[in-house]
């Protein structure tokens, strides 16, 4: 009878190793929750050019006219307010795209709601990587394109930290106000709540990304 209990006890422990083993696997230790499955778009859905993106070795590909590829799948019903984000990122040169957040889909143009964090680190545009776009700025790119980086995007309340491969970009609180008004001419840019969007921005700007997580906060 003993050796039975013992053996029941190794057998559990195994099973729970594996079932940790399984949860890292799939992307939900430590409370990270993966949105891109590295196979298909499955979650996710595409605005106006929809063949602006693509999957490919295990990538996210941006490669086509204005387009906005927007988070719908089941994780918080598409719906975050105070989280962290990342995501690897990659872009080829004179590629401009970004990270939306806060935002809903919107089928035409440039999303109007939520905030942007600029992806661009050698396109004409001068506003670099990291930034919160036309709120606040980065002139200096803090990677090179055709090089892999990590952005990490991290919103508690109205305060906004953005790093790079480790980096704080930006740390940034709304002003009071804002979040009733919005910035002028941009009534949408505030912190409010919504999901996430990848920006392919033009027909010369080539992005991947990959490697998209992430961790819900109270």
């Amino acid at each position: 009878m003993i050796r039975i209990y013992v053996m029941a006890a190794v057998c559990g422990i195994a099973m729970l190793a594996g079932c940790q083993t399984c949860e890292k696997a799939a992307g939900k230790a430590d409370g990270w929750i993966s949105l891109f499955d590295g196979r298909t778009l499955d979650g996710w859905r595409a605005s106006e050019n929809k063949d602006t993106f693509s999957v490919a070795d295990g990538m996210i590909v941006v490669d086509g006219p204005r387009s906005h590829l927007f988070y719908d799948g089941p994780v918080m019903g598409a719906n975050f307010r105070n989280f962290e984000l990342k995501a690897d990122v990659m872009t080829r040169p004179k590629a401009n795209s970004g990270i939306y957040f806060h935002t809903d889909y919107q089928e035409l143009g440039w999303p109007a709601k939520g905030y942007e964090v600029q992806v661009n680190n050698s396109h004409g545009d001068w506003r670099r990587t990291g930034g919160l776009y036309a709120v606040d700025d980065v002139r200096e790119a803090p990677v090179d394109d055709n090089e892999w980086f990590t952005m990490h995007i991290m919103v508690r309340d109205t305060h906004v930290v953005v790093k790079v491969d480790g980096v704080v970009i930006i740390d940034y609180t709304e002003p009071d106000g804002i979040s009733e008004t919005g910035y002028p001419n941009m009534p949408g840019r505030k912190i409010s709540s919504g999901t996430f969007a990848l920006q392919g921005h033009d027909p010369k700007s080539v992005i991947y990304f990959k490697n998209i997580f992430v961790k819900p906060l109270p």
